[in-house]
């Protein structure tokens, strides 16, 4: 009797120690967990689906939104290149002793007289930090036969330099996945110089004559994506102030088209005005705005 008491209490023992094992493999949780996206327990049982940690990288490749990792700082350099054609008009006031007149010039009309021409933009990040120089060179000439050969020459050869330096340094307020906030501060360099020669030359006429100044200035630039491969920038700056000129300015807008991680097509609207004044009102003044399309691509070096 004892020995039959023993063998069913055993064998109901085993009954409950085999119904349990399913129960608890359902219930254990899988080490896993933090590092795969919709796996699964080793049984086959319907399991939950298992939850994925907030810094798990596969978050940002399911689609989901951007994690804090997205945006984190990395400590290194990054380079980009930005060579740029800019074809602009302008128009404003020139003058001297008192007197000024004012004159207009297509960007048709300053593209025929284009002989040379250098633009781009460089800059340097390393996490909210920033650095940028823009480079405009333009080379303007003209070649023009006198209408009196006798008197004083027979031909007229003009050439213009331009050269728009603007380095600067930065900030970035916000370094969002979608949008980017900078705050930039700098200076920009103006160069104007003029070259008329005669040929051939006579009674010392040939004349050459240049204007330089700097200009500090304040700014910011937005960077906004409005679809995986489509952002905008809007981007200025003013200054001035009396250092250089009494004042100036620019605004940029851009519309860009990224082609792969590496290279950005861009095109957009550039306005630029300066009002420059040596001296007195009876010296040189000269207030001018360059506007017009500018084209460009954006190559991310590093």
């Amino acid at each position: 009797m004892k020995i039959r008491m023993i063998f069913i209490t055993s064998a109901l023992s085993l009954f409950l120690f085999a119904v349990s094992s399913p129960c608890g493999a359902q219930t254990a949780p899988p080490r896993s967990s933090e590092y795969l996206l919709g796996s699964t327990s080793d049984v086959d049982s319907p399991a939950e689906p298992i939850p994925v940690a907030v810094e798990s990288p596969a978050a940002d490749q399911s689609g989901g939104p951007p994690t804090a990792s997205s945006t984190a700082q990395d400590d290194q350099w990054h380079f980009a290149l930005s060579p740029y054609l800019y074809f602009p008009g302008a128009h404003g006031t020139v003058g001297a002793l008192g007197r000024d007149v004012g004159f207009k010039a297509s960007a048709g009309d300053l593209l025929s007289h284009f002989r040379f021409g250098v633009m781009g933009i460089g800059e340097a990040r390393r996490n909210r930090f920033l650095t940028s120089i823009d480079l405009m060179y333009m080379r303007l000439g003209d070649n023009t036969a006198l209408p009196f050969p006798n008197l004083l020459a027979t031909t007229a050869n003009f050439t213009a330099n331009i050269v728009v330096l603007t380095p600067k340094v930065g900030f970035r307020l916000v370094n969002g996945e979608r949008i980017k906030a900078d705050f930039l501060t700098g200076f920009r360099y103006w160069y104007f110089g003029e070259n008329l020669n005669f040929s051939p030359s006579r009674l010392g006429l040939n004349f050459s004559k240049s204007q330089n100044w700097v200009d500090p200035l304040v700014g910011g630039r937005i960077e906004a994506a409005l679809a995986p491969k489509v952002v905008t920038t809007i981007a200025g700056d003013v200054g001035g102030w009396g250092t250089g000129s009494q004042l100036e300015y620019q605004i940029v807008g851009l519309l860009g088209y990224k082609l792969n991680p590496k290279m950005t097509l861009q095109a957009g609207y550039r306005y630029l005005y300066f009002d420059y004044q040596k001296g007195g009102p009876a010296d040189a003044i000269v207030k001018t705005a360059l506007s017009g399309v500018i084209f460009g691509v954006t190559l991310n070096l590093k």
